[in-house]
């Protein structure tokens, strides 16, 4: 199932850098995650090491999917659980609505879970009269305004705190201070009550273990447990690619994970669930169900190119270098993922070029993002690799392969060549000012409208290599 934006890229981009307040959010959190990352990463030590060995585990795990997944779904139902495979994002709404159908569920209790937003629950249970509460803070507060994350790990990182304190000062009926303790001491009593009436409690699953039929989850906040263990039912929906094979495998990540994504040495919270209530146990959820979400991800396995995008263990370590995104964040990119990872993604996902083709040109190119990447996961290759696929396709715009076929017909040959070149000098004159390009002409100006081009040297590296040549075999002096 492929959604489409409402408007166009470009347009969301134009919106995006017009937003100051988006922007300095956005680069506040971003410089104080990835800074975080480097102080904390460092620490560990031999941090290459340990990228390579989660880009082994997960690239192990990927490759034998079919064989993890088995195992996985026996021992969840082992335990007691109950395990549905979902082949698109309709099928695992329609199973969801299922299962709170048959519990006449009246409200459901939310912790993060970006496979949720993914195949996007929250409009499903609305559209069916069941309320719904996102219980994660930032979830909650894009909840409020009525937003998709902008971030993977911080859904509201494009809001400050004085816009979250006038949202909430609208709930409560009376104008509520800007500061953080206040602010987070009302979303608690908000949500307090929630927890306790709610039918059925929504858990996402950062990895799911294969030999014991467990679910993993990382948190910064205790409501993940109490989603967990307070509702009768709980549901974790999971990515089919989030497996590890065993806890031993999960060391590896207890210590990427956090440092990657919010640059903690470890997550406050680190809760492994074995599924429902057993005799003796003093908590947790009478019923226990996991879905397992498909979604486009079948797709890419055995693409040699692009398989390896299914490592991603969502830590938006990407998203915090990435030169775009901290200029536009999270809504520009159309979806529910952002960033590099999800202009890698997103198209892959909804095997939809026609729509979502452009999102790989949304980068620099700077291969920032494959550096921070703690699966070493090559997505600036990959963004590379998507345009051309995009360009085998016929997709691009009838004015950029015409000009493309100009400019080979005219680079092919080096008398058009360099009659080119003296061309674009002859240009030079009319377009530099003060030894920058301020307005280019026709596709330029997509750059120039954000940035000054530097104007050209005024004699080509050609004609100075020529000169240079001649002075040595002339003797001359060319100091």
């Amino acid at each position: 199932m492929s959604t489409h934006p409402a408007v166009p890229l470009k347009e969301r981009i134009r919106h995006a850098i017009a937003d100051e307040a988006l922007i300095q959010a956005v680069k506040k959190t971003t410089d104080k995650l990835e800074g975080g990352k480097l102080s904390s990463s460092e620490a560990l030590g031999n941090w290459e090491q340990w990228r390579e060995q989660g880009n082994r585990i997960r690239s192990h795990v990927v490759a034998h999917l079919d064989y993890y997944l088995g195992q996985f779904i026996e021992n969840v139902k082992k335990r007691g659980g109950h395990v549905h495979v979902a082949d698109n994002a309709k099928q695992a709404v329609e199973i969801f609505l299922q299962i709170a159908k048959g519990k006449n569920a009246k409200s459901v209790l939310k912790s993060k879970s970006m496979v949720s937003e993914e195949v996007h629950v929250n409009k499903a249970l609305e559209d069916n009269g069941v309320k719904v509460i996102e219980s994660d803070l930032g979830e909650y507060i894009i909840q409020l305004f009525g937003e998709a994350p902008s971030h993977i790990i911080v859904p509201a990182i494009h809001k400050n705190r004085f816009q979250i304190a006038d949202k909430f000062s609208e709930i409560a009926g009376e104008q509520l201070t800007h500061d953080t303790p206040t602010l987070t001491a009302f979303a608690r009593q908000v949500l307090r009550k929630e927890f306790l009436e709610a039918d059925i409690g929504v858990s996402g699953s950062n990895f799911a273990i294969a030999e014991s039929g467990s679910i993993v989850m990382f948190t910064n906040e205790g409501n993940g447990r109490m989603v967990t263990t307070l509702p009768p039912v709980h549901v974790a929906f999971m990515g089919m690619e989030r497996l590890l094979p065993s806890f031993e495998d999960l060391e590896t990540f207890v210590n990427l994970l956090p440092r990657s994504a919010t640059g903690q040495k470890i997550t406050s919270y680190v809760s492994v669930i074995n599924g429902a209530r057993q005799e003796g146990d003093l908590d947790g959820a009478q019923e226990f169900h996991v879905i397992i979400v498909d979604n486009g991800r079948t797709n890419i396995l055995g693409d040699e190119e692009f398989q390896e995008v299914l490592n991603c263990i969502r830590c938006g370590a990407c998203l915090n270098v990435c030169p775009v995104y901290r200029h536009i964040g999270g809504h520009a990119y159309g979806d529910v993922y952002p960033g590099p990872i999800g202009a890698v993604i997103t198209p892959l996902l909804k095997n939809d070029f026609e729509t979502w083709g452009d999102l790989p040109y949304a980068s620099s190119l700077c291969g920032a993002c494959t550096e921070a990447c703690p699966v070493q996961i090559p997505l600036h290759d990959m963004l590379v690799k998507l345009r051309a696929k995009k360009v085998r396709l016929g997709l691009t715009p009838g004015w950029e392969r015409t000009a493309f076929r100009a400019w080979k017909g005219m680079f092919g040959k080096a008398n058009r060549y360099k009659l080119s070149i003296k061309a674009a000098q002859m240009m030079i004159p009319f377009l530099a000012k003060e030894g920058y390009i301020e307005k280019g002409p026709l596709n330029m100006m997509g750059w120039t409208h954000a940035r000054h081009f530097p104007s050209p040297a005024k004699q080509t590296f050609r004609d100075q290599w020529e000169r240079i040549s001649g002075e040595l075999k002339g003797g001359g002096n060319h100091e």
